[in-house]
């Protein structure tokens, strides 16, 4: 009989994490695949960490200061050597036979990443999402959040995983560098999906590949700060020069509309607060849009299909008027989309 194969498996914890224990448990009972779990403490409030850890044979990695997601999870996956990676949310639940389906897809050379089928643990017969899609513009969200899982049962490819369940092969990961630091937390997984992308490596949503997520898109001054900048560092550092060009009129153009909409909502000084770390650090941003574009086999021209011009407002409320500017905008990206 074959050997069952190694996955090292990376579970981040922060905070109060109120579903850590289902989580860990979940991923050791996983069948069809070798588990190496690791848990990263990352700022975990929980007073039981170390029993949980210890109880279950699971090593506890303490950094210094909070890494943020994509420094903790870079952390944890330094310290395995599994020939496949697979990241799970600590309030993520995989069903037995998850990270072995995603294995199996992972398997193939030309696929990057095999992304979990997420439901929403209140109803399990619901998507959080079947993969994510990307704008145009740099903004992703939950593909097919609150349709029935029945009408996601094919295997396709996407042009994001979700950082809820996925699994990529160790030599994916170490070719791409895992996660830029930089990012701290938010766009991750989007940047990581799409540089496989841009190496000519898929990227799938495995149905079937079952993972209850106790899911809630929360808004705070924090995350949207973060998620606004990282959408800018995603797109400055990926995108091509020619499509930079193409969309300067729309990016500028939804920046200014973004901080109307954020100063309305309350975080008008995050989103600013963003453009002032783009400024201070673009030395940066130049530094790792050569490595990104140095590394890159695919042209942006080869991606456009995986581009999408209209925000799904089931992910998240849009503001009056978003249907007129969604219009406008769907109209210039098909103007100039040939020219990519």
């Amino acid at each position: 009989m074959a050997e069952s194969p190694a996955v090292d498996v990376v579970v981040l914890a922060f905070g109060d994490e109120p579903f850590l224990e289902d989580a860990l448990d979940a991923v050791l009972a996983s069948t069809g695949i070798a588990v190496r779990l690791v848990l990263v403490d990352n700022g975990c409030t929980r007073g039981d960490v170390d029993t949980l850890a210890a109880t279950r044979g699971v090593p506890v990695l303490r950094p210094a200061r909070n890494l943020g997601f994509t420094g903790g999870v870079n952390l944890g996956a330094a310290r395995g050597d599994a020939p496949f990676l697979a990241l799970v949310n600590s309030d993520a639940i995989v069903e037995p036979d998850a990270l072995a389906l995603l294995v199996e897809v992972a398997t193939d050379p030309g696929t990057g990443i095999a992304s979990g089928d997420i439901r929403l643990a209140d109803d399990p017969d619901t998507m959080n999402t079947a993969g994510n899609p990307l704008h145009v513009l740099g903004l992703s969200w939950a593909g097919g959040l609150g349709d029935p899982a029945a009408k996601h049962r094919v295997r396709r490819d996407v042009a994001s995983a979700t950082g809820a369940t996925l699994v990529l092969r160790r030599e994916t990961w170490a070719a791409l560098g895992g996660f830029p630091e930089a990012f701290f937390a938010y766009q991750e997984d989007l940047e990581l999906s799409w540089r496989c992308w841009q190496r000519g490596l898929r990227v799938q949503y495995v149905p079937g590949a079952v993972v209850v997520h106790h899911y809630e898109f929360s808004r705070n001054p924090l995350k949207m700060y973060l998620l606004e900048r990282n959408r800018l560092l995603f797109v400055l550092t990926t995108y091509g020069t020619r499509t930079l060009l193409l969309l300067a009129p729309a990016l500028l153009g939804f920046e200014l509309a973004m901080l109307v909409v954020a100063s309305v909502q309350g975080w008008g000084r995050q989103k600013v607060r963003g453009w002032g770390w783009v400024l201070r650090h673009v030395p940066w941003i130049r530094a790792r849009r050569r490595t990104v574009q140095g590394d890159r086999t695919v042209p942006d021209r080869d991606l456009v299909p995986l581009w999408v011009s209209r925000f799904s407002p089931v992910a998240m409320a849009l503001p009056a008027g978003a249907d007129v500017l969604q219009g406008l905008l769907a109209g210039y990206w098909a103007l100039v989309r040939r020219f990519v």
